[in-house]
């Protein structure tokens, strides 16, 4: 069943994305933000438009292109929205289609709803880990009811990772050391290997639907980056492991930096 929040957050995610795609379409200029990050106007209109969403459930919002609310507030939230308006940035920029939108609601620092969108294919990933299912839509247009999600939509799973060949995902920028050495203690352990590259939250959705077995990210990425993803992995039973204290990653954290992690299952 399709929960009103995400519904809301679908909703917000294509709206957004149409947006993204306006500006795609045109010349554009890109600032580079205090982390060496790319920033375009369409990360900002982007985020305009799912804050009008999101504002109305009442649920506090954490965005990448929100001004940062100081964890004393944020302590004690029970749950709230995460979101990336423009995921991928760098690809947004490239202009080579491999950028979302991305939307998790959280509850208890668990990321339980998620949805991913990629507004170039129009296609829309969504899921919910405590009902236990993750869907896949390709939409006509920017639009799409509730009718539609319901009766057009099909269910995404995971691969069985005793493949004779382990397709281990790849970031297209970001790929460092120390995935290519976790690459190769998987070979070195006897296993055939294939690296599947993507750009932005879609490396998510890769395992999700059975296109990769595992995702490991050895790099640095932001609460945002990864909410969405990880609620549509767990919804198919995948795990998304902290390689330092080798539990779920959670959120809301004092520092939303997060820390090395394994997608697999």
């Amino acid at each position: 069943m399709i929960t009103k929040n995400l519904e809301i957050a679908i909703n917000a995610a294509i709206d957004g994305g149409e947006e993204i795609m306006k500006i795609y379409q045109k010349e554009f200029e890109v600032e580079i933000k205090d982390d060496n990050s790319p920033l375009t106007i369409a990360d900002k209109n982007a985020n305009t438009i799912i804050n009008k969403y999101l504002v109305d459930t009442n649920i506090p919002i954490i965005s990448e292109e929100n001004k940062q609310i100081a964890y004393d507030e944020r302590k004690d939230w029970v749950d709230c929205w995460i979101v990336d308006p423009l995921d991928g940035t760098k690809e947004f920029v490239k202009r080579n289609g491999e950028f979302t939108v991305n939307i998790a609601l959280v509850e208890n620092g668990k990321p339980v709803l998620g949805v991913i969108y990629v507004p170039v294919s129009k296609t829309l990933y969504y899921g919910d880990s405590n009902q236990g299912y993750a869907n896949k839509i390709t939409l006509k247009s920017h639009q799409v009811s509730l009718s539609e999600l319901q009766n057009d939509s099909t269910a995404i799973k995971a691969d069985d990772t005793t493949q004779q060949v382990i397709k281990v995902v790849g970031s297209r920028s970001h790929m460092n050391d120390d995935t290519l050495a976790y690459v190769k203690k998987l070979e070195q352990q006897g296993q055939s290997t294939e690296i599947v590259s993507k750009g932005s939250s879609l490396k998510f959705c890769l395992v999700a639907e059975g296109h990769a077995h595992v995702y490991p990210r050895f790099a640095p990425t932001m609460e945002w980056d990864t909410a969405a993803g990880q609620a549509i992995c767990e919804a198919v039973g995948l795990q998304v492991i902290s390689q330092e204290t080798q539990e779920p990653l959670l959120y809301n954290k004092k520092n939303l930096l997060n820390p090395w992690f394994l997608v697999s299952k």
